[in-house]
């Protein structure tokens, strides 16, 4: 019996021939499963200031820059569903304070800032110079990769601070030495790596298909080999999708 198992079992080549002939045709006919940049190196193709500012964002080196003023975001120019997202980043100012916004609606309100689940890029001096008087300083990795439902976004925390989901091991780089981010946006679920590790994640999103948002707050941050990867879509409700922006 074990000889005529192996004897009828599928063979590598095969399986391999049958991905290509009918699986990878159809991934590339809806342009998936390809690293795509989301920013040139060379121009602000593709994406659409929401509420910042002309000067808030430029390029230079092949480097996306901002001054993190005015408090805003910039967004893309078309919705993702589920993807992944390689983004590296380093802040410019002690204590300086970014982050990326997946599934948003891209409309600000209240503090400029829209709905969508934040990816925080804090700078590790945050903590320092945002202690509370009287509270003792909390531990960086809570602040350094946090994700949370922002703008009354809701979504459900792996490692809950309050609503919030915090990182479980400090990865982060200090001001001037470049972070890599690779984020996994599936079906309302996102897990983010930190400079080549897993230590956070969030699920139950709100909403599970939108725009991408890089975020202006306050202090100059420098973005680079800013790519993405859509994956196949999932089942995904009208009410889970956000408005569409009427250009």
């Amino acid at each position: 019996m074990k000889e005529n198992h192996e004897k009828n079992a599928p063979k590598p080549i095969l399986l391999c021939f049958l991905l290509q002939l009918f699986l990878l045709p159809a991934l590339k006919s809806e342009n998936l499963n390809q690293w795509v940049e989301l920013f040139n190196g060379k121009d602000l193709s593709g994406w659409v200031d929401v509420n910042t500012s002309p000067d808030t964002w430029w390029v230079e080196g092949g480097l996306l820059k901002c001054t993190g003023k005015p408090i805003g975001v910039m967004r893309t120019e078309r919705q993702y569903e589920n993807f992944l997202l390689h983004v590296e980043w380093h802040h410019m100012e002690s204590g300086g304070n970014s982050g990326i916004f997946a599934w948003s609606d891209a409309i600000p309100f209240g503090n400029r800032l829209p709905k969508g689940i934040e990816i925080q890029m804090l700078e590790l001096d945050w903590v320092k110079l945002n202690q509370r008087k009287g509270s003792p300083p909390p531990p960086v990795a809570y602040v350094h990769g946090e994700l949370f439902g922002a703008g009354g976004m809701t979504a459900t925390p792996d490692n809950p601070r309050g609503s919030r989901s915090k990182s479980l091991e400090n990865r982060c780089k200090g001001r001037g030495q470049w972070n890599i981010y690779d984020v996994v946006c599936v079906d309302g679920v996102v897990k983010l790596s930190v400079n080549g590790k897993f230590v956070n994640g969030i699920r139950n999103s709100q909403y599970k298909k939108g725009y991408i948002c890089l975020e202006s707050e306050g202090s100059e941050i420098h973005f680079k080999n800013l790519n993405i990867m859509e994956l196949p879509s999932g089942i995904t409700s009208a009410d889970q999708r956000v408005p569409v922006i009427e250009e």
